[in-house]
């Protein structure tokens, strides 16, 4: 028998898990539940989630926007250290899922709620990063995990439940893969996808045109930035959120940004996923292409060496750790002088840096050119410069012919 629970707020989507959710806490033990569903981008009307939560049981539905934050606090902190999991993934999902969990937490400790509750599976990442999150800002906190407790371990079972009960889901049995959407990507997995060889549908993709179909005349945009974060599009002065969404819509037309990869999880096993992310794609170039003007030669190197790390971290769910504070700290310090802007030529599902500026440059013409440069550089300086970094190499050398070095 499931110890006795009164009140639960479950992270809620109105998708084919959350909504089976709903009702199996309802049923299982007998508590009331509170639904919250957080608007991150979607893309979609997130009214109907509201009645449809409220017919399958919920006593409460909270919906807030959170796009805003989304982007400025998560996204842009991320790409402001160039993150990429497995020199591929640009974290949509991992990112999102702390700013829903701490929302979530702070609707659990305001209504007084005894546990929350998700619908990530046992096999999967997402779990960590709701858990983890829930336990950093509560250490107390009941954690209800369906996936890790019923016995409806399939998405077919989960389909037979959701009919039995009249609950309508977006999800078929002749389309059985999931989705998942926020303003940086979307994300898809499972069913047909399971199989590594088999190529998505041309029919799946929502944020982006076919690359072969995408306009024949290529398009040059420019992005300006402020210390490491981008504040306009062609010029214009966009608030996160609608910066994010223009530049969506920008490479999507032509499009870039698809993913499809197999990737390690945190919990051991390798899976496979297929990813839309056209507007970060844009993003992450535009801000390589204004850092390579603006940051000192060992800050990047040094900066570039944690990436794999920043990246892992973020991955993993461990968004509210103290190491990671300590890393978000260290690549904001490497980004004052990231102020300038990029120009990218977008051609079909492609993204080329075309150009680049900034007052903060440390690009000197006078001292890189090929053409005479009055004195800026004393080219006779690279002679000894070269010698005494030879030096040991040379020592070796001697060493190894037999000769005595002199």
């Amino acid at each position: 028998m499931a110890a006795k629970v009164n009140k639960v707020v479950l992270a809620y989507s109105g998708g084919l898990d959350t909504s089976v959710i709903l009702k199996w806490l309802v049923e299982t033990y007998q508590c009331e539940v509170i639904a919250f569903a957080a608007d991150i981008g979607q893309g979609e009307e997130l009214s109907p989630v509201r009645e449809k939560a409220m017919k399958t049981g919920a006593s409460k539905v909270y919906i807030d926007d959170l796009t805003e934050e989304f982007v400025s606090d998560f996204v842009f902190p991320a790409f402001r250290a160039n993150a990429l999991y497995e020199g591929q993934y640009l974290l949509g999902t991992s990112l999102a899922r702390p700013l829903i969990a701490k929302r979530q937490m702070e609707i659990a400790a305001a209504e007084g709620a005894d546990a929350v509750s998700h619908g990530a599976t046992g096999k999967g990442n997402d779990q960590v990063r709701f858990e983890l999150t829930y336990l950093t800002m509560d250490p107390n906190i009941r954690i209800i995990a369906p996936w890790r407790e019923w016995d409806l371990l399939s998405r077919t079972r989960l389909m037979e439940f959701a009919e039995k009960h009249g609950i309508p889901v977006p999800v078929s049995k002749d389309k059985p893969y999931s989705m998942d959407r926020n303003l940086l990507h979307i994300s898809y997995e499972g069913g047909v996808l399971e199989d590594p060889w088999t190529a998505p549908d041309e029919s799946m993709f929502v944020l982006t045109t076919d690359p072969a179909k995408a306009p024949d005349r290529a398009e040059e945009i420019t992005v300006d930035f402020e210390q490491g974060d981008p504040v306009a599009v062609n010029g214009e002065k966009l608030s996160p959120a609608a910066l994010l969404a223009r530049l969506n819509e920008l490479g999507g037309r032509h499009g870039i940004g698809r993913v499809d990869l197999v990737e390690n999880r945190f919990v051991g096993m390798k899976s496979r996923g297929v990813y839309e992310t056209p507007g970060g794609t844009l993003l992450r170039a535009a801000h390589m292409a204004v850092e390579s003007l603006t940051m000192d030669r060992e800050v990047m190197h040094l900066r570039d060496g944690l990436i794999p790390r920043y990246a892992e971290l973020v991955y993993y769910g461990f968004w509210y750790s103290p190491e990671m504070r300590v890393l978000q700290k260290t690549m904001d310090e490497t980004q004052h002088n990231v102020t300038g802007t990029a120009r990218l030529l977008l051609y079909k599902g492609s993204c080329r840096v075309t150009g680049r500026k900034s007052k903060q440059s440390l690009y000197r013409m006078d001292i890189a050119t090929f053409e005479e440069d009055e004195g800026a550089y004393r080219q006779k300086d690279a002679e000894g410069f070269i010698r005494l970094n030879a030096l040991r190499l040379r020592i070796g050398a001697m060493l190894a012919g037999g000769k005595t070095p002199s």
